[in-house]
């Protein structure tokens, strides 16, 4: 009696478990929501938005008719789950559990598309490629891996989708970016159409981008362990888990600082969620050491695929869709044949009776763990069926959509932006000043901008000149009141305020503002990509000095900013000719006019 009651709790918590479990499974679609959308321009934020609101609600209207009874419906053939309309048939012995963890999943599989395919897709066309996903293509594949399908039956193992989910979501991004096509200025050409440049489209909110690989992380544990069946078992994914995604962070982060100089920020916010696909499928029937290599395997994958799709493929994606769920959610479905091993809690009860086999069961242990080749060419068969059925499938509704209504939106309607034109939205940032400058102000530059010395002191006229020019203006001869604006480089700002102060100068006006002139806006590296930018961060200074000569202020900014390039700053220097005093209290203010 005792333990019938503990295996009914048991059994309760679990239940619970599972719910909370896909839960946090759902959340993750704001994680994917926040990733596009810092990882791409302003002026689409409020469409990518509505695109993940809305794939997981036509998912799920789209689940309801006709998803979930092809997913878990009575087995046909192997191939597809036997059509039915229990939910609304017979609501009381639903299994309505079961329902909502399968949904969630589903809507995740057709978010990944979004992605790749950002930026210049029309929205009509997104809903309609979201719900053929959510209806055909995700759940036919996935009841051949979890509804009892046949490849369950022969022990292919996909613990929480890396294959089922992943791939097949990547591999429709894949497709839909490459018959999309990519955005304007992605890729630059020759008369002959040969690529000779590509662009970096730098995302405009990274901290966003950030929170959302935050929140998918912690998403993460409800999708790999909502259908843990013990403790043990939840701990060891939980613990694959978080080692994979760390580990691929790491490798990023060392592989980009000594190729690139630096570590680049959203390359390895893509390595955390590599890693997390990668270990998606094994998390169960690995261990630690197994999570280590694949998530090692992981965050090269990313820098690899995100460098394939640029300059070999030449397919524009801009949230790095493809890397992280293609070519991971492949390297994970083969890291269940190398890595699973019977010291994992989970492998006893995925092994079943080593016979017949059910869903999450599992034919052996991996290549590397002595089971030999027998589990590793399960893998690589289920891998490639449903990598042929996703492909024959997303191909088709997206040649039939393009078709039809059309996948992209005008040149002019991308160039707006895709918020205004698709939901009458002038910007998500309203009451912000956002201005898109990225890739649209490019021209011709000098980079050879040294001028030999970077020590004042030992400079000559000429090269103090040439990188700090000095204009004046006069409009009177006896004007004792000067204007003096001094515009250079953001960072040089601390420098020459200090020594202003030091110089008596006790008030100023300072303006942040974007500078294009003779020096190259960026040589930074962004996804591996050049950043090609002519615009320079910089600041204007401006200050009024009357009782300090005019040529002081003048001689100590061109000492401060000096550096020993062309385009170090530039000074104006106008006369004031007109003073209007006004008396409050015990101090003075001039209200000052100047002469154009």
């Amino acid at each position: 009696m005792t333990e019938e009651i503990l295996r009914a709790i048991s059994s309760e918590v679990y239940g619970v478990w599972f719910l909370i479990g896909a839960a946090l499974v759902f959340w993750m679609q704001a994680g994917f929501a926040m990733v596009e959308t810092g990882f791409t321009r302003a002026k689409n934020a409020g469409n990518i938005l509505m695109k993940n609101l809305m794939d997981f609600c036509i998912g799920t209207v789209m689940f309801i008719l006709i998803g979930f009874s092809f997913l878990l419906g009575e087995d046909l053939l192997g191939f597809i789950g036997k059509p039915g309309f229990d939910i609304f048939t017979a609501y009381e012995s639903f299994d309505w559990s079961n329902f909502v963890f399968n949904l969630v999943f589903c809507a995740t599989t057709a978010t990944i598309v979004s992605g790749a395919m950002a930026e210049r897709t029309k929205f009509l066309s997104y809903c309609i490629y979201s719900g053929v996903i959510s209806a055909l293509i995700y759940p036919i594949e996935a009841h051949w891996i979890w509804g009892g399908g046949w490849l369950a039956q022969i022990g292919f193992h996909d613990f929480a989708g890396s294959c089922a989910i992943h791939m097949v979501g990547g591999i429709s991004a894949l497709v839909g970016a490459k018959i999309l096509g990519a955005r304007i200025g992605k890729f630059e050409r020759d008369k002959s159409g040969k690529v000779i440049k590509v662009n970096a489209f730098p995302g405009h909110n990274l901290p966003i981008g950030c929170l959302g690989v935050f929140i998918l992380w912690l998403g993460w544990y409800g999708f790999n362990g909502a259908a843990a069946t013990s403790v043990s078992e939840l701990g060891s994914i939980f613990l694959t888990t978080t080692v994979s995604p760390a580990v691929a962070t790491i490798v990023c982060m060392i592989f980009t600082w000594l190729k690139y100089g630096k570590p680049d920020v959203s390359m390895c916010l893509n390595a955390s969620l590599g890693g997390l696909v990668a270990i998606t499928a094994p998390c169960d029937v690995t261990d630690c050491f197994g999570a280590i290599i694949i998530g090692t395997v992981a965050g090269l994958l990313v820098i690899f695929g995100v460098w394939l799709l640029d300059y070999k493929l030449h397919i524009d994606d801009p949230v790095g869709a493809v890397a992280v769920h293609c070519l991971n959610g492949i390297w994970g479905t083969i890291a269940v044949g190398l890595f699973a091993t019977d010291t994992a809690p989970a492998f006893s009860r995925g092994f079943g009776d080593g016979v017949s086999f059910g869903a999450n069961q599992i034919a052996g242990t991996g290549l590397f763990y002595g089971g030999g080749f027998k589990l590793l060419g399960i893998q690589l068969l289920g891998l490639l069926s449903v990598a042929a059925w996703t492909l024959v499938t997303i191909t088709l509704t997206f040649i039939i959509i393009k078709a039809l209504v059309g996948l992209r939106v005008s040149e002019e309607e991308e160039l707006q932006g895709l918020d205004p034109v698709e939901h009458g939205l002038a910007s998500a940032y309203s009451g912000f000043s956002i201005l898109d400058v990225s890739n649209t102000m490019t021209m011709d530059i000098n980079q050879n901008t040294s001028l030999g010395t970077s020590d004042y002191e030992m400079a000559s006229e000429a090269q103090k000149n040439a990188a700090i020019s000095v204009v004046k203006q006069t409009s009177a001869a006896d004007a004792d009141i000067h204007k003096v604006v001094i515009i250079t480089r953001l960072s040089r700002y601390d420098k020459i305020k200090n020594a202003l102060n030091e110089l008596g100068v006790t008030g100023m006006t300072v303006t942040q503002v974007m500078g294009c002139g003779i020096q190259k806006g960026s040589g930074e590296m962004y996804r591996g990509v050049e950043v090609d930018a002519t615009l320079l961060p910089k600041v204007k200074i401006e200050v009024v000095v009357s009782r300090i000569s005019v040529d002081s202020v003048v001689d100590t900014a061109k000492k401060t900013l000096y550096t020993g390039h062309i385009g170090d700053g530039k000074i104006f220097v106008y006369s004031v000719d007109r003073v209007v005093k006004v008396r409050t209290g015990e101090e003075d203010f001039a209200a000052l006019q100047d002469v154009e």
